[in-house]
């Protein structure tokens, strides 16, 4: 098998590593999760199960599982359901909701589940949260898109109310409260972890910047996204200030897609397996024939190019390709604090299980500083190596000289 392409030469990584001081330090999927509607959908999630627990093993951090309800693709409706499977297979990781639909669900009963998976996983879980992103589903439970943001602010004010212990009375137009409280406390002091979804609006930012909670940027490879990010970030930051929290580039997570092989070539032969069903997804989506959907090598092409509708603009090819590009996401963000790789059907899932292989491998050690210590250890032995050969041949000179062992 070739080497992979590390971030200083062909053999993997060599040499000091440039880390950015605004590149991530964590790092973890994002679950939605995509399957084509020609697979065996009881094997799809039992692979997504084993999947997550491949990345415990690996030591990746975070795994974040979404909510969806139609469409046919992303198969898993109850993130909670998922997670405490998981959790019974896994040690480490942090599982999140990826994220929970607020108008879709009560705020009292959300709240409990998400506090009892807390104490399953032994405080692993973590909540995120968001209007919903698919109008299908909003249609099936006769909610008008319109009102989709107003539902979930008021929806994510009691949630976060909830979960910090507080008794609560409130009404909205789709729920009420009476002197609610939830039985359990979380299972650690600093309670359960939030993040607020965030696009190319920043009513998301506004909405976690007002609970002083976490902030989940998924169209980050998107180019209207990506333009969005330092905007959004500023209205996080102002929404922080004006209700008393402090915003912290630590709990930013921006989401990408991310296919890596061994070389270039490689990664985008492997990526003609999936990403027809990615072209049939939006196709379905759209109601519209995507030009460059003909021929899977045409697909790859745009995906890493101009980039898909949905997701974004991809980056197909070795692990110094995906270190470029999150050093150019650092830049262009100002910095954030966890990078969240969108899962998607691109490779066979054996080739997917390498992708993220190789970036644990590679990428993962060259924001984490992992290896700088070995690299100054060794650099610092090569600049003494004539005093330490020398002091070796003289003390078997001298060995020999007496007669004595060498």
């Amino acid at each position: 098998m070739a080497h992979p392409q590390g971030p200083q030469g062909p053999q993997g990584p060599q040499g000091p590593q440039d880390l950015s001081s605004t590149g991530p330090t964590r790092f973890g999927t994002f679950l939605a999760p995509y399957h084509g509607i020609d697979g065996n959908p009881t094997l799809q999630i039992r692979r997504d199960l084993d999947l997550v627990r491949h990345l415990d093993t690996l030591g990746f951090d975070e795994a974040w599982i979404g909510e969806h309800h139609s469409a046919g693709y992303e198969t898993i409706a109850s993130p909670e359901v998922f997670i405490a499977a998981a959790a019974e297979h896994t040690r480490r990781i942090r599982l999140g909701t990826g994220v929970n639909s607020l108008p879709y669900h009560h705020p009292l009963v959300l709240a409990d589940r998400i506090l009892q998976l807390d104490h399953q996983t032994m405080g692993r879980v973590m909540l995120g949260a968001g209007p919903g992103q698919l109008a299908s589903d909003a249609f099936m439970m006769g909610i008008d898109p319109m009102r989709q943001r107003a539902m979930m602010a008021d929806a994510l004010d009691a949630v976060v109310r909830l979960l910090r212990g507080e008794r609560v009375t409130a009404r909205s137009g789709f729920f009420e409260l009476i002197d609610a409280q939830l039985q359990l406390r979380p299972f650690r002091p600093e309670g359960v972890e939030l993040a607020v979804a965030s696009t190319v609006s920043p009513s998301g930012s506004v909405q976690a910047g007002r609970h002083g909670i976490g902030l989940l940027s998924l169209a980050a490879a998107d180019p209207q996204g990506l333009a969005a990010l330092n905007s959004n970030w500023a209205a996080y930051e102002k929404s922080c200030a004006e209700h008393g929290h402090t915003a912290e580039r630590r709990t930013w997570r921006l989401v990408v897609p991310m296919h890596l092989a061994e070389s270039t070539a490689q990664a985008r032969a492997e990526a003609e397996y999936g990403v027809p069903h990615l072209v049939r997804y939006i196709e379905g989506l759209s109601g519209a024939t995507m030009p460059w959907g003909r021929t899977a090598s045409d697909a790859v092409t745009q995906w890493t190019g101009e980039g898909f509708p949905v997701f974004g603009v991809a980056t197909i090819g070795t692990p110094a390709d995906a270190i470029a590009r999150i050093e150019a996401l650092a830049q262009a963000s100002g910095g954030f604090g966890t990078l969240l790789l969108l899962d998607l059907p691109t490779g066979t899932p054996e080739a997917k299980r390498r992708s993220y292989e190789l970036f644990a491998e590679y990428v993962v050690p060259h924001f984490t500083g992992a290896n700088r210590g070995r690299v100054a250890s060794m650099e610092w032995a090569h600049a003494n190596s004539e005093r330490f050969v020398g002091a070796m041949r003289g003390a078997v000179e001298a060995a020999m000289a007496q007669g004595g062992p060498r």
